[in-house]
């Protein structure tokens, strides 16, 4: 039994999970010690300026001061740490390195696309019954990118990561409180775009189920079934048509920011957020339901996704 601790930062938070991972005689299992969560919103801006802001890093490096307390404080033995999308895009992305280095005494990896879809495939499928002939595509909507990856019992078969995500697209088109149809519209065909560029790589035709991973589509899922507060046990594992999903992801596009603001389980972080990851959301699942002729009529939300990859990463 190995102490580790993981933590995902991406494009709008940081995330910690320490756990405790057994290697044993049977499938490699993780118990959560803790898992924290924090909106710092590290892409602000990066989308149009290329450039991590001064704010946003003082916002992430508050937060990860925060987790190195806390891995000192649960004695993890073992440490990764995994920037993703707007790391990748910042010309000064330098500066941040040395500060999560010296807040955390380890190097922050700033990983690829392809890595970064590999992680969430490991971390969803870890907790995800599958049989032979089960080909799963996992989506990890995030702030800046998605990852699209088609996988088997065996692992991953093709993957994709794209630069859309609620963050980059509420930045670059839903400017509007709510958005406007125009702007809902170049939205949409950025999203479109995005999907007919993962599909060069991944045979998203082949898929015979989806799962969606990361905060957009759990919060989705939480607006779907009308929870009373977010509820990860009720969450995760939630198979949804995908026309009630549509139907909720609709919705939630179409409110205000403070009629989201009302919602019981929606995090202050996503407010101004989850209508791009509702469009997202939505886009996709009616894509992959015509490419599939069908097959694909449902799609299942994990809590279980690239962080828990990364604890499993650990060696």
């Amino acid at each position: 039994m190995t102490r580790v601790a993981a933590i995902d930062c991406g494009t709008n938070s940081i995330r910690l999970l320490i756990a405790d991972i057994d290697r044993g005689s049977g499938p490699t299992k993780l118990t959560d010690i803790v898992r924290e969560m924090r909106v710092v919103r590290l892409g602000q801006g990066v989308d149009a300026t290329g450039e991590l802001a001064p704010e946003a890093l003082e916002r992430t490096f508050a937060a990860a001061a925060d987790y190195a307390e806390m891995i000192r404080e649960y004695r993890a033995e073992k440490v990764r740490f995994v920037a993703t999308s707007a790391t990748r895009d910042a010309r000064n992305r330098q500066v941040f390195v040395d500060g999560i280095r010296g807040l955390l005494g380890v190097e922050p990896e700033v990983i690829s696309g392809d890595e970064e879809a590999a992680l969430s495939f490991a971390g969803a499928s870890s907790v995800l019954p599958m049989s032979g002939a089960d080909r799963v595509l996992v989506v990890d909507l995030g702030g800046g990118s998605t990852e699209f990856v088609l996988g088997d019992q065996n692992g991953v078969i093709a993957a994709k990561s794209v630069d859309i995500g609620c963050v980059r697209l509420t930045e670059r088109h839903l400017t509007s409180d709510p958005p406007t149809a125009e702007q809902i519209a170049a939205a949409e065909a950025d999203v479109d775009a995005a999907i007919a560029e993962a599909g060069l790589d991944v045979p998203l035709e082949r898929s015979t189920a989806v799962v969606g991973v990361a905060g957009s589509v759990t919060t989705i899922t939480a607006h779907a079934l009308k929870l009373p507060e977010y509820l990860p046990a009720a969450i995760h594992g939630a198979e949804l048509s995908i026309g009630t999903i549509e139907d909720a992801a609709s919705d939630l596009l179409g409110m205000t920011r403070a009629q989201r603001a009302e919602l019981p389980y929606m995090h202050p972080g996503r407010v101004d957020v989850i209508g791009a990851g509702a469009l997202v959301w939505r886009r996709i699942l009616t894509r992959m339901r015509g490419l599939t002729a069908g097959e694909v009529i449902t799609a299942t939300a994990s809590e279980h996704d690239i962080l828990d990859g990364i604890a499993l990463s650990v060696s």
